[in-house]
């Protein structure tokens, strides 16, 4: 019988002085783990020559093992082929598989917010920065080396930050993380680590905000939002210790934090001797005015900066910053080690040749081109489609808020959509205390062309109708 010759190997040892011989044992072995669900119907197994060189017998003991099992219909032996574990395996050894659950048939139309257009990604200067490094960086580069990060990485994000984002860095005070939920959770930890008890955030925020504050041991504390942002007044009823704000481009809402509550904002961080978590989640992307500055350029001792590049590339990247002020280095610098030792090196070698070589500047002039198309087809297409709807918050970002006149149910909305396999979500599903404002949708339209939105708002009109009507 002829075998392929690249081995595998299997968890699998006999006894010389074991109950019954080697070759039952092989047997007996191989049928408990079909039996049990550890070799699944197709798996391979090794080779006959393989397995005996492994396990230290002869191979006519294995040969003979394999041959019993294919004849009760555990194996299946073709000359010329791996063996493996037979189709009917489970079912010989009476075993009861639950079936598969049906593939969900993929949205007509995906309207989720957040997401970027991964089908833009640049592949082909990314896996350039990608062979350059592999073929240029040092082997010490290959360790684990600081937790904060490549060195290369955080001076060019330093630089990168300052003259895009108005943000006051150096490079001791960048910590490279795996994406923003890594960041914030490293962040919330360090902070009660140093006595701080409750986290204020946006409301409607993100949902995932408070599940990574109360696993840092913090309470968080809903603050209300309205069409100028956050509202000052409630913070500082919150009692908070840190606040956590979208001041670019609040998600979900789509407004800016106006210029009196910036000075309202930080007036409040300077008395209550509070700090503030800037989460700039896509504020490269305004499409009306050039992008307001980040808020940690006029308060940089007590302002946390966070960014990513989930938005601006891909989220497969996990790829996130923070800079931190100077007193809190150390301690997120522990937290970060504690998490990870360190993001994935080789990738941040990329990311930074990747920026020096000016693919990411490249990259969003591209798309804010794109994006801002595709958000006017949206709004065109709400105005012909459901004209008393109304679009709130700035030009930017990825999505738009949609308020539906009074009287709608958004939820119903969001129901009667994915019934059509129309996905939306509504403004209620980010509200951390239920409010009984007007019905909102959030549409998100970066990953549809232009006439797949204005088909997809159309029909996203029948359902709007539809639930009414129900």
């Amino acid at each position: 019988m002829h075998e392929t010759s690249q081995p595998i190997e299997l968890l699998l040892s006999v006894h010389r002085d074991g109950a019954g011989t080697l070759g039952g044992q092989i047997e007996e072995h191989l049928r408990g783990a079909i039996r049990d669900g550890a070799l699944h119907a197709g798996a391979r197994v090794p080779s006959t020559r393989d397995l005996a060189h492994q396990l230290g017998v002869s191979r006519r003991v294995v040969v003979d093992a394999y041959a019993q099992l294919a004849a009760e219909g555990y194996l299946t032996l073709r000359q010329g082929a791996r063996p493996h574990v037979a189709e009917g395996a489970a079912a010989v050894a009476g075993a009861v598989e639950a079936a598969a659950p049906a593939p969900e048939r993929p949205p007509r139309f995906d309207f989720r917010p957040s997401v970027p257009d991964v089908s833009t990604f640049p592949r082909a200067a990314w896996l350039r920065s990608y062979r350059s490094v592999l073929g240029e960086v040092a082997d010490a580069e290959l360790g684990y080396g600081d937790p904060r990060g490549v060195d290369a990485l955080r001076a060019t994000l330093a630089e990168y930050l300052g003259r895009v984002r108005g943000v006051v860095a150096d490079p001791a005070r960048v910590v490279v993380t795996s994406g923003f939920t890594q960041a914030l959770g490293i962040i919330c930890h360090a902070l009660a680590g140093t006595g701080a008890r409750r986290l204020a955030l946006e409301d409607p925020g993100d949902p995932e905000a408070q599940l990574i504050a109360r696993r840092a041991g913090l309470e968080p504390v809903p603050v209300p939002v309205d069409e100028h942002g956050i509202v000052v007044s409630e913070l500082a009823r919150a009692d908070a210790d840190l606040v956590i704000l979208t001041p670019a481009h609040q998600h979900p809402t789509g407004v800016v934090l106006s210029g009196e509550r910036r000075n309202a904002l930080l007036a409040w961080v300077r008395e209550r001797d509070a700090l503030v978590i800037e989460d700039d989640y896509d504020a490269e992307y305004r499409y009306d005015r050039a992008a307001v500055g980040a808020l940690q350029g006029l308060e940089p001792d007590r302002v946390v900066y966070a960014g990513t590049a989930s938005k601006t590339l891909a989220p497969a990247l996990r790829l996130g910053w923070l800079v931190v002020p100077s007193r809190l280095v150390d301690t997120v610098r522990t937290q970060k080690a504690l998490a990870d030792r360190g993001t994935a090196r080789v990738e941040q070698h990329a990311f930074d040749d990747f920026l020096r070589r000016g693919e990411l500047d490249r990259h969003l002039r591209r798309m804010r081109v794109r994006y801002r198309a595709r958000r006017d087809a949206v709004v065109e297409a709400l105005a012909t489609a459901l004209p008393d709807a109304t679009v709130r918050g700035i030009a930017a970002g990825l999505h738009a808020t949609v308020e539906l006149p009074r009287g709608h149910d958004a939820a119903a909305v969001r129901e009667e959509a994915a019934s059509r396999r129309i996905l939306v979500e509504t403004i209620d599903e980010y509200r951390h205390v239920p409010a009984g404002g007007p019905p909102t949708l959030l549409l998100g339209y970066a990953k549809l062309p232009e006439p797949a939105i204005h088909a997809g708002i159309a029909e996203l009109a029948d359902a709007v109708r539809a639930a009414a009507a129900r």
